[in-house]
């Protein structure tokens, strides 16, 4: 826009809001410019135009309309009493504003911020700048799931939703001489769920096992990656086999078999969770304890 425009942009803020805001303005030789900073109240833009000042000092910002001998200076006022806007003075204050940013605001800062926007079932642990070509999916190495299950005889009342309840007993040690079948590199159509849009049924599994710890049977998997619905899948079998109704090698037979029909139902989405994803050490990503925080310790060390 041009300065009549931001004039007119800038007044018409000021009446809708009812009260004249502090604004901050850069004095670029004899000519003066603007930049309306509407969320602040009179000591917050001294304390911004104050910040700023020193950022254009220090990082000696170009500026292409300066002549020699000129230099910058922030101060503060109200918009309306300035006459002239610029594209160059409005640039000028980006990049100032810029340096700023990125000089206060680390990876903690990014967390805490977005963490205070986030519904309660979104956090973030960590943040941190990646190179341009990072992608968080096709980056990636691996990935690693876990499925949490209770067996007893109630229904949980705590974490009703975060675990998927079995009445009867599972043998966990069945179930876990089953998951010898799963590794390696094979064909996952018998766990692939019919709306899955992958080119391949391929996928390369890394580790899978069960762990007890009281009531609780957690299975975990890793794999270069999942067909839809492949571990909840794998899961609802497994289950069969942990409640004996099937032997362990009926994993074998379904792979072979690569018929989904044949495989048993999809376990429920309560207990799943992704809890891990392996990158190259060039991406320089941080690793974490797998969780859920409510599994044992003992456990967050295993897979």
């Amino acid at each position: 826009a041009d300065g009549d425009n931001c004039l007119i942009a800038v007044s018409r803020l000021l009446e809708n809001q009812g009260g004249r805001p502090t604004d901050l303005f850069a004095r670029i030789g004899g000519e003066e410019f603007v930049m309306l900073l509407p969320d602040c109240n009179a000591a917050g833009a001294v304390k911004k135009a104050e910040k700023m000042q020193a950022v254009i000092n220090e990082a000696q910002i170009p500026h292409a309309g300066l002549k020699e001998g000129e230099h910058v200076s922030v101060s503060m006022g109200v918009a309306s009493t300035f006459p002239s806007h610029g594209q160059g003075a409005l640039s000028l204050f980006q990049a100032a504003d810029d340096a700023l940013f990125a000089a206060k605001r680390d990876g903690r800062n990014w967390v805490m911020g977005a963490n205070s926007k986030l519904p309660d079932t979104v956090a973030l642990v960590w943040a941190g700048q990646v190179n341009p070509d990072f992608h968080a999916r096709f980056s990636a190495l691996s990935r690693t799931y876990r499925y949490v299950m209770v067996a007893q005889e109630n229904r949980p009342a705590i974490l009703s939703t975060g675990v998927t309840w079995v009445k009867s007993p599972l043998r966990g040690d069945l179930m876990k001489g089953a998951c010898q079948f799963l590794l390696g590199e094979q064909d996952f159509s018998a766990f692939r769920g019919a709306g899955c849009q992958s080119n391949s049924p391929f996928r390369h599994v890394e580790k899978a096992s069960v762990y007890e710890s009281s009531n609780l049977l957690v299975f975990e998997i890793t794999a270069n990656a999942f067909v839809l619905h492949m571990v909840r899948n794998i899961v609802g079998s497994l289950m069969e086999v942990g409640l004996s109704r099937r032997p362990a090698d009926w994993i074998k037979e379904l792979l072979d078999g690569r018929d989904r029909c044949k495989s048993a139902a999809t376990a429920a989405p309560n207990g799943l969770y992704l809890v891990d994803v392996t990158y190259p050490e060039a991406c320089q990503i941080p690793s974490f304890p797998k969780g859920p925080v409510f599994l044992p310790e003992l456990m967050h060390g295993k897979g």
